[in-house]
């Protein structure tokens, strides 16, 4: 009995599509930052393909994006440097940004 087996587009990660929208926030985050690099990371069969953006000082996002190719184009719009997380993986200054974070609380979450 498969009454609770879910439908799905065959081929198509679980999650939501890309929006452009999320290309638009990119985009502001890439020209509100210095140093901005782009690292593609690849499709799963939890998620789509993003696009991580790293500043910097290691202050990252990343948005879903329609492809490998659109990110490409995106990034070279921008003319910031492209990478592909499965060959350089992430850069150290990302796991550096998130300790910190993680070390330092927002003032909000500190207590008095």
């Amino acid at each position: 009995m498969a009454w609770f087996r879910r439908r799905r587009e065959p081929g198509r990660a679980s999650g939501r599509p890309a929006d452009p929208e999320d290309l638009e926030y990119l985009a502001g985050f890439a020209r509100s930052r210095r140093g901005v690099e782009a690292f593609i990371e690849p499709r799963t069969t939890v998620t789509e393909t993003t696009l991580l953006l790293v500043a910097h000082d290691g202050e990252w996002t990343r948005r879903r994006v329609d492809s490998p190719e659109t990110a490409r184009r995106f990034a070279h719009q921008l003319s910031m440097p492209i990478y592909d997380v499965r060959l350089l993986g992430y850069p150290q200054r990302m796991r550096d940004y998130n300790a910190r974070q993680k070390d330092d609380p927002p003032a909000s979450d500190r207590r008095r």
